[in-house]
């Protein structure tokens, strides 16, 4: 029987785990689209809840999106009604961003729906294997969890 093309390539932890975070991102995004959102939009709506409050120009820098993206992120979810767009009350000059209500009570069924996405994921794991894949994924990608 021959084998597999790629037999060698697809050995490597780096293959699967990009493979693994491919099929995670489709499924989160699948299960956002349901809510009406992109990825990029839930990722804001999340940092603008938890730093709220922000300075734009803060909140682009946190989240790690280049200005000119945030901008049309933060166009979105203001036609919306998702954030405000107000004068920063610290510097005139800077614009703060902040949740409504209608962006808390969306941003809360996204996170669901990301959950659950990644129960999906995770699904061919035992508890026990979810709790150890990813507290050793935190390890591998150097990150606090």
């Amino acid at each position: 029987m021959a084998e597999a093309p790629l037999a060698e390539i697809r050995s490597l932890p780096s293959w699967l785990l990009g493979r693994a975070a491919d099929r995670g991102r489709a499924l989160v995004a699948a299960a956002l689209a349901e809510q009406g959102l992109k990825m990029w939009h839930h990722v804001v709506l999340s940092a603008v809840r938890d730093l709220a409050p922000v300075a734009q120009a803060d909140l682009g820098r946190g989240v790690g999106l280049d200005p000119k993206d945030l901008v049309g992120v933060l166009n979105d979810l203001q036609a919306a009604g998702l954030v405000l767009r107000e004068p920063d009350p610290r510097d005139r000059r800077k614009n703060a961003v902040s949740l409504t209500a209608e962006g808390g009570r969306l941003l809360t069924r996204c996170e669901r729906a990301a959950r659950e996405a990644n129960d999906t994921l995770l699904e061919p794991l035992s508890p026990s294997e979810r709790e150890r894949f990813v507290e050793l994924l935190v390890r591998v990608s150097g990150t606090r969890g």
